[in-house]
């Protein structure tokens, strides 16, 4: 699985995830500060600008980003990337109230 299905599969009651409350992790629950600032600023322009679902795939959604938002090609890109990042896993952090999107390490 990647972020992008997890981003559209998860709903705290009934509602979207809140960008600030989704960090990705490595497998030992340690914080990827540079990947999360990405997720963030993934999160908050679909929120601004389109609607998460209306595209099936994470190429389609940055393309409409492309189309409807003045963001550069090599920032829509690394939103690409980020978005087909795989994941091991989805933890649920109730004491922090956050959603950890566990990513499978580099090789």
């Amino acid at each position: 699985m990647n972020v992008f299905t997890a981003l559209k599969l998860i709903q705290i009651d009934h509602h979207g995830l809140d960008p600030h409350n989704v960090i990705i992790t490595d497998d030992t629950g340690k914080p990827d500060n540079v990947l999360t600032g990405l997720l963030t600023d993934v999160l908050t322009n679909v929120n601004l600008f389109t609607d998460w679902n209306a595209e099936n795939s994470a190429p389609g959604l940055v393309e409409r980003l492309h189309n409807c938002t003045p963001l550069p090609s090599d920032v829509l890109d690394e939103y690409r990337k980020i978005l087909e990042q795989e994941i091991a896993g989805i933890n649920f952090s109730v004491r922090r109230g956050t959603v950890e999107l566990v990513y499978k390490p580099l090789i």
